[in-house]
């Protein structure tokens, strides 16, 4: 099981025995009014098995925590839903990796995106598109066709095109100079992003290399409308649903896009990076 998973799962069950404590019940006492056997409540509280939504509600009315019951169903459903192994996502090849990922789009009135590291997927071009998954094809193993995953992928931009979303996307600038592919590739993506900030549905902003900040550069993520974030790391896909997490990653993205520059500075920035390719 992935750290992450088992780091959640301890911390829900710390939660769960502080609701018990401020409650001022004992594992015993909880256990009878619940009819939970005591070894079981132990279990939970120290994150060696997972509740229930039974076993919340009965726990929540036992500790007089009912107005908590929502948000510990809520985390519950993102601990048990939230981590994709890699490995195992990879089995229907990259292909089946990236229609998948279309599922969140679909539906979403905003979409967000920040990126620290590469390109997002929806804006890039063909060949560099091939190179990223070609590095994500060697480095997990899949043995896909990476040229069927980079058609699902340019699909995706389907949704830039069809009016019904509004996309913000902010990049570090170091984005624009992390190399994939050749002067050539690098050269047409950085052009197409130019193309991407006249776009009237797309807010495209560009944290330059000298802002001072008030927010540190972190993982890239994905924000769809106010419901789910999606994190992707080396390991697993992150799907993020719990409402006061979801928040987070908001009030993140809006300190980030005020570092940003937009319009004619983001242009100059993508521009300086042509230039400096030359």
């Amino acid at each position: 099981m992935s750290e992450q998973v088992l780091r959640a799962k301890e911390a829900f069950g710390t939660r769960l025995r502080e609701i018990r404590k401020d409650a001022g019940i004992s594992g015993r006492e909880l256990a009878a009014v619940t009819g939970m056997h005591f070894t079981k409540i132990s279990r939970l509280e120290n994150g060696k098995q997972n509740p229930s939504e039974k076993d919340i509600r009965a726990w929540c009315a036992a500790c007089g925590a009912d107005d908590q019951h929502d948000d510990l169903v809520a985390t519950l459903r993102g601990i048990e839903g939230m981590w994709i192994e890699w490995r195992r996502h990879l089995k229907g090849g990259l292909g089946h990796l990236q229609k998948t990922f279309d599922r969140f789009h679909e539906g979403a009135s905003v979409v967000r995106s920040y990126e620290s590291i590469v390109v997002p997927g929806i804006l890039q071009t063909q060949d560099y598109a091939h190179a990223v998954l070609e590095i994500a094809n060697d480095f997990y193993g899949s043995d896909d066709e990476v040229d069927g995953a980079v058609d699902v992928r340019l699909g995706r931009q389907r949704f830039l095109h069809q009016g019904k979303q509004r996309f913000l996307f902010v990049v570090e600038f170091w984005d624009l100079k992390t190399r994939f592919g050749d002067v050539e590739i690098m050269r047409e993506q950085l052009e197409r992003l130019l193309a991407v900030t006249t776009f009237p549905s797309v807010s495209f902003g560009v944290i330059p290399p000298d802002v001072v900040r008030s927010m540190w550069p972190g993982e890239g993520v994905w924000i769809f409308d106010e419901r789910i974030a999606v994190v992707e790391t080396t390991t697993a896909e992150l799907t993020i649903t719990q409402p006061s997490e979801v928040e987070l990653f908001l009030r993140s993205f809006e300190r980030l896009q005020r570092h940003a520059v937009y319009g004619f500075e983001a242009r100059s920035l993508i521009t300086k990076v042509i230039e400096e390719l030359e």
